[in-house]
C-alpha cells in the first residue's frame, strides 16, 4: 500500500535539496562559537602550561583531529540528514511512498536534533582523552593543571555548542521538513520519537544560557591561575558569551514555544468572535501538538453544532432553536403554556385546478416566505408545520415570558396587512386575490419530539393545538379573517379591542367555544411596535 500527498507551496527553498542543506548548516554557528570559546580558553590557560615540545604535539593533535575526526563526524551528520532526501522528494512531487518508509522518515525527522547533538557532543568529549593522551605521550613532564583546564575547556565548549545546536536544528526541521512530511498527522502521534518536552526545554534553556556561563566563572575562581589580568578578560569574555547565548537561546525557544502560544491565543479570540472557519496549522512534536489538535477538534465540533443549530433553525426558527437547545437539549417533551396560530388560504384548492402548477408553487412560496418572515423574525414565533396552503405557528416555545398571546395576535394582524400587499401584486398581474383565515388559541401543550426511533418530528401536541385548528376553520363560517379564543383574548394587552361572537360548537369539543374578533384593528405602525 502506498500513500500520495499534496504538493507543498513553492518557496525559494522549496526543493528538498535546499531544505536539507539548510538543516545541515543549522548547527554551524553554534559549533563555531563553541570552537571560538575553546580556542580562547586554550590560548589563555592551556598554552602557557605546555613546554615547546608539548605545544608542538598539541597543535599537531589539533590539526589531525580537525583533519580526520571532525570530517568523519560531519560526514555522519550529513548522511543522517540526506537520508531524508528520497522520502522528502517523493512527498514533494506527489509520488507514491510506502507507509513504512514514510514512518521511518518521520521518526528520523523528529529525532534529528538528537542525532545532531549526539554526533557533535561525542566529538567534543572525545577531545578530552585524545588530547590528554597525546600530551602524556609528549616529551617532558606534564603540568598537573592540564588535567583540570583541558576537561573544563572541552566540556564547557561542548555544552554551549550542543545545546544551541539542538534548538537550531529543531527550529529549522520544524519550519522546513514538518510541513512536507506531516501533512495528514501531527508529529506528536509518531511512535518511536523523543521530542524535547516543554519542561526539559526550559531546563536546557536555563542550563545553556545561565548555568554554563556561571559554572565556567566558578571554575575559573576555583582553578589556580597566576595571571589575574587574563582571568579578568576571561571572565568578561565568558560573561559576554553567556549574554549572547541567553539571547539567542531565548529567541529560538520563543519561536518554538511563544509563537504557538500566540497562535493559540489568536485562534481563541477568533472563535470567541464566532469565526469557526479558523484553524491552527502549526505542527509540533511536543505537548503543543496534542493541544493544537484538540483545539482544532473543538472548533470542528463547534462548527458541527453550529450547522446543526442552523439546520434545526430552518425547521423551527433560529430564535426558537436556540431556546429549545438550551432548555431541552435532548429534544424530549416539555409541557408549557403557549399560543398556537393556524393560518390557511381559502379556496386555494380551486385555484390549483385552474392555474399551472409552476404558478401555484411560485405564489405559494411568495405567500409563505412573507408569512414566515413575520412570524419568526418580527414576532419570535415558530412556524412548526406547513400544511399545504397553510401552516401552524407556535408562540412562547422555550420562552418563559407571558407575552406570547399578544405576539401571536400582532403577528396575525400584520399577516393580514401583508396579504393586502400580495393581493395588490396579484391584481397588477391580472390574478384573483388571496383570502386567509387565522385562528389563535392559548393553552397548555406538550412540546417535543414525537415519532419512531428512525424518524422524529419536533412539534406541539394536545387539545390546545386541536382547538386552534378548529378556530381557524370557524373563520369561514363566521366571515371573519381572524378569530381568538377567550383564553387568548384574556391574556392580550390593552392595545387590542375585541368583540365577542356567539359561542361556536366545533368538532371534538363538548362545549361551545367563546370566540372573539378584533374591533378597529390597530394601525400598522402600532402593530409592528408590539
Amino acid at each position: 500500500m502506498t500513500v500520495v500527498y499534496e504538493a507543498t507551496k513553492p518557496t525559494w527553498y522549496h526543493s528538498p535539496g535546499r531544505r536539507l542543506a539548510l538543516v545541515i548548516g543549522a548547527p554551524a554557528i553554534a559549533q563555531l562559537l563553541g570552537s571560538a570559546f575553546n580556542i580562547w580558553y586554550n590560548s589563555v590557560y592551556v598554552q602557557p602550561l605546555l613546554t615547546p615540545g608539548q605545544l608542538s604535539v598539541f597543535w599537531l593533535t589539533v590539526i589531525g583531529f580537525n583533519a580526520i575526526i571532525y570530517p568523519m563526524g560531519m560526514g555522519l551528520w550529513i548522511w543522517s540528514v540526506l537520508a531524508l532526501k528520497g522520502p522528502l522528494t517523493q512527498v514533494s512531487r506527489q509520488q507514491a511512498i510506502a507507509p513504512e518508509r514514510l514512518l521511518r522518515a518521520r521518526q528520523r525527522t523528529i529525532n534529528l536534533p538528537w542525532w545532531g547533538i549526539t554526533i557533535a557532543g561525542s566529538l567534543w568529549f572525545l577531545c578530552i582523552p585524545v588530547f590528554l593522551l597525546t600530551l602524556v605521550l609528549a616529551p617532558g613532564s606534564l603540568n598537573p593543571q592540564l588535567f583540570w583546564d583541558l576537561p573544563i575547556s572541552f566540556t564547557l565548549s561542548a555544552l554551549i555548542a550542543t545545546t544551541h545546536s539542538f534548538f537550531a536544528i529543531e527550529l529549522l526541521v520544524q519550519k522546513l521538513l514538518y510541513p512536507v512530511l506531516f501533512q495528514d498527522v501531527q508529529p506528536y502521534r509518531i511512535p518511536g520519537t523523543f521530542p524535547l518536552s516543554l519542561r526539559w526545554r526550559g531546563l536546557v534553556l536555563a542550563f545553556c544560557g545561565s548555568i554554563c556561563p556561571i559554572s565556567s566563572l566558578l571554575l575559573l575562581m576555583l582553578a589556580p591561575h597566576a595571571c589575574t589580568l587574563k582571568d579578568t578578560w576571561f571572565a568578561i569574555t565568558v560573561g559576554s558569551l553567556g549574554i549572547i547565548f541567553s539571547l539567542t537561546s531565548t529567541w529560538m525557544v520563543g519561536q518554538l514555544v511563544v509563537e504557538p502560544i500566540r497562535e493559540l491565543q489568536r485562534v481563541a479570540m477568533a472563535v470567541a468572535s464566532e469565526n469557526l472557519q479558523i484553524r491552527i496549522n502549526s505542527l509540533h512534536a511536543d505537548e503543543f501538538g496534542s493541544l493544537i489538535e484538540e483545539v482544532n477538534h473543538m472548533i470542528d465540533e463547534l462548527q458541527e453544532k453550529q450547522v446543526l443549530q442552523e439546520t434545526f433553525g430552518r425547521h423551527v426558527g433560529e430564535r426558537a432553536a436556540v431556546h429549545i437547545l438550551q432548555r431541552d437539549p435532548s429534544l424530549g417533551g416539555i409541557e408549557q403554556e403557549l399560543t398556537v396560530l393556524f393560518a390557511d388560504l381559502r379556496n386555494f384548492t380551486q385555484r390549483c385546478a385552474t392555474q399551472p402548477p409552476q404558478e401555484i408553487v411560485t405564489l405559494l412560496n411568495l405567500f409563505l416566505t412573507e408569512m414566515v418572515e413575520i412570524v419568526e423574525q418580527r414576532y419570535g414565533g415558530m412556524v412548526n408545520k406547513f400544511l399545504g396552503d397553510g401552516f401552524m405557528a407556535l408562540f412562547g416555545v422555550g420562552d418563559a415570558a407571558n407575552g406570547h398571546p399578544t405576539q401571536a395576535t400582532a403577528a396575525g394582524l400584520e399577516m393580514l396587512h401583508s396579504l393586502k400587499t400580495i393581493n395588490q401584486h396579484l391584481a397588477d398581474q391580472g390574478q384573483a386575490p388571496l383570502e386567509m383565515g387565522i385562528g389563535i388559541h392559548t393553552g397548555m401543550a406538550v412540546v417535543g419530539s414525537i415519532g419512531s426511533s428512525r424518524r422524529l418530528e419536533y412539534t406541539a401536541i394536545g387539545d390546545t393545538v386541536n382547538v386552534a385548528a378548529r378556530v381557524e376553520s370557524l373563520t369561514k363560517e363566521v366571515g371573519e379573517p381572524l378569530l381568538l379564543t377567550v383564553q387568548t383574548q384574556q391574556a392580550l394587552s390593552t392595545h387590542f379591542v375585541t368583540e365577542p361572537l356567539p359561542p361556536q360548537f366545533v368538532k371534538g369539543q363538548p362545549k361551545a367555544l367563546k370566540v372573539f374578533r378584533l374591533v378597529h384593528p390597530l394601525p400598522q405602525s402600532e402593530v409592528t411596535g408590539l
